[in-house]
């Protein structure tokens, strides 16, 4: 099964600040500031929700499309995704801007100030998936994940007269988008997905009922958090799927981004949803327990122990086949940080 992922391709620099920003606001003087903060540690890390998906699933050996913009600084960014078993021939290179850039700086109390650079991202509009589709010998699926949102709206209506099936996936650009947009991009959609807080944002901009919604999408994905996720269709009974316990809790970004990564490769596995459901949440698992969206390891034998210990020795064995063709017992090789 092909899967193209579309969506912000993206760096992360990450900064903190040992004091409190409270402290340096003077409240007569807010219409007028102008402040410098000296900050203690920088980390620059890979992020993006496009390749934060198809690295978990390139770790999984479904060999993901991916699929958006990027500046003339994305070099290495690109070689660390091959090596991860990513399919990166389809990212548009900008001739005059840099790859989309987050900047935020997060204080003693974790208070955070942040800018978001779109760049090259905006260029994602001008990417035909047809070209992608031709020189993949075609696509069974398309997930459009937040981009910008022109390109979101063209890369769906392509799927839709092209007759590509596809997911939507609007996490971060929900804020930003009207009744009608998000009407447009989920109308006739194979998944939709979204957590439980943005699901009832969709009905409330869409003024369409969550029964209305389950008739125009194939299957409704909502993660829940803590308790895990629900798979709905109409006609159908929920699926409920709950998560793996945590051996820590180092850093929640990117756990929404690795459950879809295995939950579409097990969608791809055809292990049916249910299982798709459940090794979704174990990926999330593990990215909940590093640092980094990309700085997990993914080892075979630590894998099926842990699944098989969630949801039991029947579903370990319904993905071990899988895993064993793609993970030896010894983790990927790995650089760390960007520097």
């Amino acid at each position: 099964m092909r899967i193209a992922v579309t969506g912000s391709i993206a760096t992360d620099h990450l900064m903190t600040f040992p004091g409190r920003f409270a402290d340096q606001f003077i409240a007569e003087q807010l219409h007028t500031v102008s402040l410098s903060f000296l900050v203690d540690t920088l980390e620059v890390r890979r992020g993006g929700v496009a390749p934060n998906i198809c690295f978990g699933m390139g770790q999984l050996g479904v060999a993901p499309v991916l699929v958006g913009a990027a500046g003339a600084d994305f070099g290495e960014y690109r070689a660390w995704l091959e090596r991860h078993g990513v399919d990166t021939a389809s990212v548009r290179i900008s001739e005059v801007v840099q790859t989309a850039r987050f900047v935020c700086t997060t204080d003693a109390d974790h208070n955070q100030i942040g800018s978001f650079y779109a760049g090259a991202m905006r260029e994602a509009r001008l990417i035909e998936l047809k070209t992608v589709a031709d020189r993949v010998q075609g696509l069974d699926l398309v997930l459009i994940s937040a981009d910008d949102p022109e390109a979101m709206l063209r890369h769906t209506e392509e799927c839709r007269s092209r007759s590509i099936p596809f997911a939507a996936d609007f996490s971060q650009q929900i804020a930003r988008m009207d009744g009608d947009g998000i009407r447009t991009l989920l109308d006739g959609a194979s998944y939709l997905f979204s957590n439980e807080y943005e699901k009832g944002l969709i009905e409330s901009k869409t003024g369409w009922s969550d029964e209305e919604i389950l008739g125009k999408v194939g299957h409704r994905v909502t993660t829940l958090g803590a308790r895990g996720v629900r798979i709905e269709a109409c006609g159908e009974d929920p699926v409920e799927v709950g998560v793996p316990q945590e051996e820590a809790r180092a850093d929640p970004t990117g756990v929404g981004d690795a459950f879809r990564a295995g939950f579409l490769s097990g969608v791809a596995w055809g292990v049916g949803l249910e299982r798709a459901a459940q090794l979704g949440c174990m990926l999330a698992t593990l990215v909940i327990e590093t640092v980094g969206t990309q700085e997990y390891e993914l080892r075979r034998d630590h894998f099926v122990d842990r699944f098989a210990k969630a949801y039991g020795d029947g579903a370990a064995a319904d993905i071990h086949g899988h895993l064993a063709r793609v993970l030896s017992g010894r983790p990927p090789g790995r650089s760390g940080p960007v520097r």
